[in-house]
């Protein structure tokens, strides 16, 4: 392992707003490759120690956060400052917000390129001009969607970037306290 690994912090949602996002995602920029549809607690980072550090740093935290819901609201761009077209988290983003705040320590440290917006990116494209095009497709296509716009934060997923728009899912992380179950006898 070297170390410019990048390393980043998901939620994946498999629900309705998720199976929406991938289906949008591959009309939109069909030959990137597939990726399920998350909510980044941890943008791309590299680690200040090791992965098994890390996880557990992440385990310790994710302990003391409860599970949430957020709902999801409108259609934006990070345009100038990236062709990327995202929905933007409208409720509960401040919980989103104060656990990348807690996680953000130890081996997971990393002074952010930009400030921190929860968000679930549906695409990101080499030009703007692309961006702006996919922009106007995604808003007229979430207009239509019918289905629940909220999604459940339970489990979050430490990834390694593998090449190029390619992660890897190395640990799940459950968030809440874990039952231990006793024996009765």
């Amino acid at each position: 392992m070297t170390s410019s690994a990048r390393y980043a912090l998901v939620a994946y949602t498999k629900d309705p707003v998720g199976e929406f996002v991938e289906k949008l995602r591959r009309e939109l920029h069909p030959e990137l490759p597939h990726m399920p549809a998350h909510v980044t607690i941890l943008p791309p980072r590299a680690l200040q120690g090791s992965e098994a550090g890390a996880i557990e740093t992440l385990e310790e935290v994710c302990s003391q956060v409860e599970p949430f819901d957020v709902s999801l609201g409108e259609i934006e761009t990070f345009i100038p400052a990236t062709p990327t077209v995202f929905i933007r988290v409208a409720h509960a983003a401040n919980r989103l917000c104060e656990l990348h705040r807690q996680l953000d320590t130890k081996q997971l440290a990393h002074v952010e390129e930009w400030p921190y917006m929860p968000h679930m990116t549906i695409i990101k494209v080499p030009t703007e001009q692309q961006a702006q095009k996919a922009y106007l497709i995604a808003r007229k296509r979430w207009a239509q969607f019918a289905g629940c716009r909220s999604i459940q934060i339970r489990q979050l997923t430490f990834v390694r970037e593998d090449g190029h728009n390619c992660w890897v899912d190395l640990a799940g992380v459950p968030l809440g306290h874990r039952l231990v179950s006793s024996d009765p006898r």
